[in-house]
């Protein structure tokens, strides 16, 4: 079972406990927050994303965000936390994500706030690739799955 299979279980078992969810890609997700606040409505769309109990965001770790991305993204940990769950998924380990968001010093402080309450984490190697490596010499490619639960 891979990272974002893990996730919709999760989503799936939330909803069936009467939860609200809501499951976006990352890139999906930054480019709503940098529309929101390019329109002044970033406030807007933040208590929007806040009405769910959890929010799973797959694949932080693709793209990077650039500043305003990052700055998005930091409004939305800040918004959510201590308050409302999220789920991440991400093929990059804690010590990455200075490159995802183009600056250690805000990664560290959304690593602060997520790991913070963080009950779950999952490292492995990816599905896909254990299942090519069955078939070719390709060497290992790790993963992780970063669950915020309250």
């Amino acid at each position: 079972m891979g990272k974002t299979h893990l996730a919709v279980a999760l989503g799936m078992a939330s909803i069936h406990a009467g939860m609200q969810v809501y499951f976006i890609n990352a890139s999906n997700l930054i480019e709503k927050l940098l529309n929101a606040y390019n329109q002044g409505k970033l406030q807007r769309y933040l208590n929007y994303l806040s009405k769910y109990q959890l929010l799973i965001i797959d694949e932080i770790g693709y793209l990077p965000f650039d500043s305003d991305a990052a700055y998005c993204f930091f409004q939305l940990i800040c918004t959510r936390y201590e308050k409302r769950s999220i789920v991440f998924t991400s093929n990059k380990s804690y010590s990455q994500w200075g490159e995802i968001f183009l600056d250690t010093v805000i990664a560290s402080t959304i690593l602060d706030r997520i790991l913070h309450h963080s009950t779950v984490n999952i490292w492995g190697d990816s599905h896909r690739m254990k299942e090519r490596q069955k078939t070719e010499r390709v060497p290992p490619v790790s993963g992780e799955l970063i669950g915020k639960l309250k």
